[in-house]
């Protein structure tokens, strides 16, 4: 069975009949409502927030977003603006007579919205879209890094992202954290039934500060988000950036004159004929126009 991200783009794939198709079914509503109650639980949402939907379609997340329900204690009812690139998908969503706002807009182009405008975002089967590319000019990659620089400002410092997905294969599952990280998220993958038809992947994204650093220790961190949960991939790439950055007291720089030279000596007791040193080893020549 084809995929849907594999036939058309999805402005041309979510045409009018699909779009009814899609949102009258009970197959699919069941789904729908199951991943976002999912997302919702791991947001961990205290009071009424800002949520952004990406790839809401037809509102049927938004739907539950704004729903109140004291029994899942997801501290609803939400306010929430979602963006589609379907204009079939949002005609139904108004036909619906949704509560949230509405955008017609590629998120593969960015998040046009300001600065720390969301207290939180979730996306519910719509990044994946983003490793397909519609011509040769555009890129996977480029589009992903564009959604995920674009999500990251876009939310206030201690905010939280929830995106369900399902990657074609573990390049896109790999392709698609590695954009996330690359844009400043503290990122987990939590998968829910793996090895099933059922198997859900759901990428946590935290954006470090404000709240998200109450709670304790590594309350401010991904690790706090998914704490004591099973089948989850840290992939946070700031640790990495700073273990790098930090150099030990002592330590020579790659490229500085020691460093040169203790390598000329080990080249030397290996046999190999180097370049005599003087006065102008290590220098940094000037740049000649």
């Amino acid at each position: 069975m084809s995929r849907p991200e594999d036939t058309l783009p999805p402005d041309l794939y979510y045409n009018d009949p699909v779009s009814q198709k899609y949102t009258t079914s009970s197959r699919i509503k069941h789904i729908q409502s199951s991943m976002t109650h999912r997302a919702l639980s791991l947001l961990s949402l205290r009071h009424p927030s800002l949520i952004l939907d990406v790839g809401c379609g037809s509102g049927l997340s938004g739907a539950i977003l704004s729903a109140e329900d004291p029994e899942e204690s997801h501290a609803g009812p939400h306010t929430w603006i979602g963006m589609d690139i379907s204009s079939s998908m949002l005609a139904v969503a108004l036909e619906r007579d949704v509560e949230g706002d509405l955008l017609l807009a590629d998120i593969g182009q960015g998040v046009p919205f300001r600065p720390g405008t969301f207290d939180a975002a979730i996306s519910i089967s719509a990044i994946q879209w983003l490793c397909n590319a519609e011509s040769s000019d555009v890129s996977p990659a480029g589009r992903l890094s564009r959604f995920f620089n674009g999500l990251y400002a876009s939310l206030r410092r201690g905010g939280r992202a929830v995106c369900q997905f399902y990657p074609k294969n573990e390049q896109q599952r790999n392709m698609i954290s590695a954009a996330a990280v690359r844009a400043g998220f503290g990122a987990g993958i939590l998968e829910d039934d793996p090895g099933t038809k059922n198997s859900k992947l759901y990428l946590v994204l935290t954006v470090g500060g404000g709240d998200l650093a109450e709670g304790g220790e590594g309350a401010g961190d991904i690790t706090g988000v998914v704490r004591n949960l099973d089948d989850v991939d840290v992939v946070d790439g700031r640790r990495r950036r700073e273990r790098v950055g930090k150099r030990k007291r002592g330590e020579e720089v790659k490229g500085s004159k020691g460093w040169i030279l203790r390598k000329k000596e080990q080249m030397e007791r290996k046999g190999k004929v180097v370049k005599t040193s003087s006065k102008y080893t290590g220098r940094k020549r000037r740049v000649q126009f």
